[in-house]
């Protein structure tokens, strides 16, 4: 059987998903996304030039009819100001598969959960699919789901930290509960970190600043496809089980 990776109904070929911030220009962006093998890429609405011709538009180095563009809410500290963003983002381009993040602080990034459930309702009242960066509350990610999010985004550890994977428990009761795809979204760090994503079942990952802030992104970006890859495969495949006790690698019996 294929191994198909949907959201809202869009089949995607791989399950690593970039963000387009924090690279160095436009020109490293796209070539760190073509590495990759992502068939989605993030990109903040509200700092995405779209006005001043005289400046590089992302859309010169990504071909929105290629790539799937994900409008995002990065930046946004309230609900209001999440919802503006979005239907600008539907009127802009049409979309209405986004990404909504609506942020508790500017020190921790933290998500606000009580202005993320509310927006999350609006929006798919209102057509939109969303895809929601959460926490990593498993009984919250529930509620989003019930809500009508297209995918749950809890996140790994703060945005930008690098710190990677630091509640197992949590995202792997968020994947045993949830009936729509998990990404983990934020912290991540490295290419063993998506890996290990990956082992505990989740459907995807997404990174940005792990690859824009890496000495090589480009490299880097090579990294995260293989690491994907490799994890995912490595979760269908089914580990061994674990022992506290060693078990010889070669039979014992007929021993000379």
């Amino acid at each position: 059987m294929k191994d198909i990776f949907k959201v809202a109904n869009i089949k995607l070929k791989s399950r690593l998903i970039v963000g387009t911030g924090k690279y160095k220009n436009f020109k490293e962006t796209a070539q760190a996304v073509k590495t990759s093998g992502a068939d989605m890429v993030t990109v903040a609405v509200r700092r995405i030039n779209i006005l001043d011709k005289k400046k590089p538009i992302l859309t010169d180095y990504l071909n929105p009819k290629k790539i799937i563009y994900l409008p995002n809410t990065a930046g946004c500290y309230s609900s209001e100001e999440a919802l503006r963003t979005l239907r600008l983002a539907r009127e802009m381009g049409g979309w209405k598969l986004v990404k909504l993040e609506v942020l508790g602080d500017r020190k921790t990034l933290y998500p606000n959960m009580i202005e993320t459930l509310k927006s999350t309702k609006i929006l798919v009242k209102e057509g939109f699919k969303v895809m929601v960066y959460c926490t990593d509350d498993p009984l919250l990610a529930k509620k989003l789901e019930d809500y009508g999010a297209s995918a749950i985004m809890p996140l790994a550890s703060p945005i930008g930290s690098g710190l990677g994977l630091q509640n197992k428990v949590n995202i792997s009761i968020i994947i045993k509960k949830s009936k729509v795809p998990v990404i983990v979204d934020a912290g991540i760090g490295t290419a063993s970190d998506a890996t290990i994503a990956m082992e505990m079942g989740c459907d995807g990952v997404l990174i940005n600043s792990a690859i824009a802030n890496a000495k090589n992104p480009i490299k880097m970006a090579s990294a995260f496809k293989n690491a994907v890859i490799s994890g995912r495969d490595s979760y269908l495949a089914g580990r061994m089980k674990k022992k506290f006790f060693a078990t010889p690698t070669s039979p014992i019996d007929g021993l000379i």
